[in-house]
C-alpha cells in the first residue's frame, strides 16, 4: 500500500514538473515593452521542446537541464489585445496582451502609497480612463534570489484605480497625455518603511568596502539563532500589556498605543540587506522594460550612514542595469520639504544629506531627478500630492526618453566662482531663471572660513544667482534651501523648483531624521 501511495505521488510529481509553466509577470493583461526585446520566459521538463507563439510569430527553444527556458521578441509595435500561446506537453494562453511601454516602480511608502490615499480621490476615480495596466509585486522579503513572485496584470478603471501606486499611476498619466500614446504597463515593486540596501543584490553591495558599515546592524542581530519559541513568549507578554493599555486609553479617551511587532527572524526582515531584491526584483527579471521611477531614502535618513547614500542608490543603479543587460533609464523623487519650516541659515539632518546624495547622483549617465520642493506636508511624511510628484517625473522622462521638447528638470547647480566678496553660481535648466510668485530671492545663505552661516542677499543675473552678505566679507560657501523644510524661491521657466545644494563640501554632523 505505501509503496503504490509513493509511487502516485513520484508520478504525479513528475506530470506536475512536465508541465510548461510561466511566472506570475507573464500573465493576462500584461503589457509588453515595444520596440526592443521582449523576454519571455518559463520552465519546463528538461529537454522539453516549448513553442512560443505571438503577433503572428512563432520561436521554438528547449528547456535547459534546470528545466529553464527563454525565448525573446524583438522590435514589437504597439497595440493591444494580442494573444500568446506557450506550448510543450500542454499549452498556455495568456490573454489580452498589450504592447507598450514599460516601466519599474520601486521604492518605500512613498511609492507604495495608493491613489485613494491621494488628493482628489473621487475625482481621479471618474479620470481613470486612460489605457494603463499595472501589475503590483506582492511584498516578499527572501533570503535567496527567487525565480518567480506572486502578483497580478490589472487594467485601470474606476473600480482599480484606487489601489494603484499613486505616484506610478500619476507618472504613466504623465506619460500619455504628454504624447505616449500606446499602453503604458507599471510594475509596482515597493515596500513602506525599507532600505535602499533591501532592494539592492548581496552580490552588488558586499563588494563595497563600506558594506561592512551598511550591514552592521543586521550582522549583530544575526550573529545568535533566532529563538522563536522564546521571542513568541516576549511577543505575548508586550501584547498583554499593550491590550491592557489600549483598555485605559479608551477609558481616558486618549489616543490608543501602538501593538508590539510580531516576532520574525532578522534573516527574513524586509529590511535585511538584499531581501526585497532576492524576492520582489530578481523574479521579473529579465522582463522588457523601458526604465525605471523611484522614490525612497525616507528611511535611509533616518540611519547613521546617510552620507552613503549616494553609493548605494549608484551601486542599485549599476546592479539592476547589469541584470537586466542595459543601461535604462533611471529617475528618483527627491525628499520633498518636510517636517517644521526652516528659521536659521543652515541645518544639516540626514534628510538634507539623503536629498545631497540624491543630487550628487546624477552623474550617472541616463538619470533624471523630480525635485519636489513645495509638494510636500510638514507633519506627514506621505504627502497626499502625488499627481505633481509624478508630473515631473513624467517630464523627465518625456523629455530625456522619449524626446519631449519641455524643460524636464528644476535648475541644478552647475558652478560657482567667488570674487570681491561675492558668490556667482551658474545654474543648468535655468531657462527663465526666476522667483517664484515674484519677490526678493531668498533660501540663500553665506558663510566665510569660520563656517558660521548667515541668510545672504541674491540677485538673478541671467542663468546665474550672485551671492553676498555685509556680514561676510570673504565668502568660503554658499548654501540653497538647505533644511528638512527649507526656505526657498528659485524655479525656471517650467515651473519647476531648484535643488537645495551647497559649493562647499564641508564635513556634516547630521542629525538624523526619524522616519515611519
Amino acid at each position: 500500500m505505501k509503496t503504490r501511495i509513493l509511487a502516485t505521488l513520484v508520478a504525479l510529481s513528475v506530470l506536475a514538473h512536465a508541465d510548461v509553466r510561466l511566472p506570475a509577470i507573464i500573465s493576462d493583461h500584461m503589457v509588453l515593452q515595444a520596440e526592443t526585446e521582449a523576454p519571455i520566459w518559463g520552465w519546463a521538463e528538461p529537454g522539453e521542446e516549448v513553442s512560443v507563439a505571438l503577433a503572428g510569430t512563432t520561436k521554438t527553444t528547449k528547456a535547459d537541464a534546470a528545466g529553464k527556458w527563454k525565448v525573446v521578441f524583438s522590435k514589437l509595435k504597439p497595440g493591444a489585445s494580442l494573444t500568446l500561446k506557450v506550448k510543450g506537453k500542454n499549452e498556455l494562453t495568456v490573454n489580452d496582451v498589450a504592447v507598450g511601454e514599460v516601466w519599474l516602480c520601486s521604492g518605500q511608502s512613498n511609492m507604495a502609497m495608493s491613489v485613494e490615499r491621494s488628493n482628489n480621490f473621487e475625482q481621479e476615480k471618474v479620470n481613470a480612463t486612460l489605457p494603463i495596466r499595472m501589475f503590483t509585486v506582492e511584498r516578499s522579503p527572501q533570503p535567496q534570489p527567487q525565480d518567480d513572485c506572486k502578483g497580478s496584470w490589472v487594467r485601470v478603471s474606476m473600480d482599480t484605480v484606487g489601489k494603484f501606486s499613486a505616484t506610478a499611476y500619476f507618472f504613466g498619466r504623465g506619460l500619455h497625455v504628454g504624447g505616449v500614446e500606446s499602453s503604458i504597463g507599471l510594475i509596482n515593486s515597493s515596500v513602506g518603511g525599507t532600505a535602499v540596501e533591501a532592494w539592492t543584490s548581496h552580490e552588488a553591495q558586499s563588494k563595497l568596502a563600506e558594506y561592512a558599515t551598511i550591514s552592521e546592524p543586521w550582522t549583530k542581530l544575526t550573529a545568535v539563532a533566532f529563538d522563536e519559541a522564546a521571542a513568541e513568549k516576549k511577543f505575548q507578554e508586550q501584547r498583554a500589556k499593550w491590550l491592557e493599555n489600549v483598555k485605559a486609553a479608551k477609558e481616558a479617551n486618549k489616543p490608543l498605543p501602538r501593538g508590539p511587532q510580531k516576532p520574525i527572524d532578522p534573516r527574513l526582515q524586509p529590511n535585511h540587506p538584499a531581501n526585497l531584491f532576492n524576492g520582489m526584483i530578481a523574479p521579473i527579471i529579465p522582463y522588457g522594460i523601458r526604465g525605471a521611477i523611484w522614490y525612497q531614502g525616507e528611511s535611509n535618513a533616518a540611519k547613521p550612514f546617510a552620507n552613503l547614500y549616494g553609493l548605494q542608490l549608484r551601486t542599485m543603479i549599476a546592479d539592476w542595469r547589469g541584470r537586466w543587460g542595459h543601461d535604462f533609464p533611471f529617475a528618483w523623487v527627491q525628499l520633498p520639504d518636510f517636517r517644521a519650516p526652516q528659521k536659521e541659515p543652515s541645518e544639516p539632518t540626514g534628510w538634507v544629506t539623503v536629498r545631497e546624495q540624491m543630487l550628487k547622483t546624477l552623474s550617472v549617465p541616463k538619470t533624471g531627478m523630480a525635485i519636489t520642493l513645495g509638494l510636500g506636508e510638514e507633519k506627514d511624511i506621505h504627502p497626499k500630492n502625488k499627481q505633481d510628484v509624478g508630473a515631473r517625473l513624467a517630464r523627465w522622462a518625456r523629455a530625456e526618453v522619449y524626446g519631449g521638447k519641455r524643460e524636464s528638470s528644476g535648475p541644478l547647480p552647475g558652478g560657482h566662482k567667488i570674487a570681491d566678496g561675492k558668490v556667482t553660481i551658474t545654474f543648468t535648466h535655468a531657462e527663465g531663471l526666476r522667483v517664484k510668485g515674484g519677490g526678493a530671492v531668498k533660501g540663500f545663505a553665506i558663510a566665510g572660513a569660520d563656517k558660521k552661516f548667515v541668510w545672504a542677499d541674491a540677485l538673478i543675473d541671467g542663468d546665474k544667482v550672485i551671492v553676498s552678505s555685509p556680514e561676510v566679507k570673504e565668502p568660503a560657501a554658499v548654501r540653497y534651501a538647505w533644511a528638512d523644510n527649507p526656505v526657498w524661491s528659485l524655479e525656471n521657466a517650467g515651473r519647476l523648483p531648484a535643488s537645495p545644494f551647497r559649493t562647499d563640501d564641508w564635513p556634516i554632523e547630521a542629525a538624523a531624521t526619524s522616519r515611519r
